[in-house]
C-alpha cells in the first residue's frame, strides 16, 4: 500500500492479524478493512484478548455461558468477513491489563502466524470524538500489541521460550490503530459496508436494536469518510514498519 496518499486500497499479500479485547470489536471498528482484505486473498487471524464475560445485563446468563455463546458469535462473525482462524486468550473481560504476560502472549500468535499486518485499537485514545470514553480493555489491548510486535517478536532473545516452542522471531511490515483520534489513513468501504453490518449483527448478545445499530455504522462510516470525499470509510493510524 502506498503511504503517499491518505486513501489506501487493500490488496494482496501476508497474513493480516486482527488484535482486539473483546469478541465484535474487530467488526464494530475494523470489519470493513478486514473484509477488503479477505476479498483480496490475504489470509486473516483474530486473536480476540478477553473473554468476554461481562458483555451482558441479563440477570439469567452466568459468565459460563456468556463466555461460550460470544465465542461462537465470533467465529461466526470473522467467518463471514472471511476469517477461519480465531485464537482467544483467556484474560478476564474489563480487567485486561498490558502485562508482560499478554505481551508474550500476543508475540506468540504474531511468531505463529507471521502476519505482514497487524490491526489493533489505538492506546493513545482515551475518548473518540465527545460523546465515547475508551474502554479501558481496548487500550490495553492496544498497547500490548504494539509492544509485541516491536520489539518482543521481532528480538531473538525476547521471550526465550518462545524460541523453546519453536517459534522464531518475525518482522510486522505494517500495523493500522483503529479508534485513532489522529488518524493518517482512511480505507473506502462503501463496497463492504453491508459485509460490515451483517458481520455485526451476528454478535446476537450485544444488540438489541439491529436497525439502529446498522445505522449508527453507516452514520459512523459516512462521518469518517467526509474528510476525504468518500461515501463510507474506516479510519486508521498507519505506521509502516518497513522503512
Amino acid at each position: 500500500m502506498s503511504v503517499q496518499s491518505p486513501i489506501q486500497t487493500p490488496t494482496g499479500g501476508g497474513p493480516v492479524m486482527a488484535i482486539f479485547a473483546h469478541p465484535d470489536d474487530p467488526e464494530f471498528v475494523a470489519g470493513g478493512a478486514l473484509a477488503l482484505w479477505s476479498e483480496a486473498g490475504r489470509q486473516l487471524v483474530y486473536v480476540i484478548c478477553t473473554d468476554g464475560s461481562k458483555g451482558s445485563s441479563d440477570p439469567n446468563i452466568s459468565p459460563p455461558d456468556l463466555i461460550a455463546m460470544r465465542q461462537e458469535e465470533q467465529r461466526g462473525a470473522a467467518r463471514h468477513l472471511g476469517c477461519e482462524e480465531v485464537v482467544f486468550l483467556p484474560y478476564p473481560d474489563a480487567m485486561l491489563e498490558p502485562t508482560l504476560a499478554l505481551r508474550r502472549d500476543l508475540a506468540r500468535e504474531i511468531r505463529r502466524y507471521k502476519p505482514a499486518v497487524v490491526v489493533c485499537f489505538d492506546p493513545t485514545a482515551y475518548w473518540v470524538g465527545d460523546n465515547y470514553i475508551q474502554h479501558p480493555d481496548h487500550r490495553a489491548s492496544g498497547e500490548a500489541a504494539l509492544a509485541a510486535v516491536f520489539p518482543a517478536a521481532r528480538d531473538r532473545l525476547t521471550f526465550p521460550e518462545l524460541l523453546a516452542e519453536g517459534l522464531e522471531p518475525h518482522n510486522v511490515d505494517e500495523v493500522y490503530m483503529a479508534a485513532a483520534n489522529a488518524p493518517n489513513c482512511w480505507i473506502d468501504i462503501g463496497g463492504v459496508i453491508e459485509r460490515k453490518i451483517a458481520a455485526m449483527r451476528l454478535h446476537k448478545s450485544q444488540v438489541r436494536n439491529w436497525d439502529g445499530m446498522a445505522e449508527m455504522l453507516r452514520g459512523m462510516s459516512r462521518q469518517a469518510g467526509e474528510p476525504q470525499g468518500l461515501e463510507y470509510a474506516e479510519t486508521y493510524r498507519y505506521i509502516n514498519m518497513r522503512r
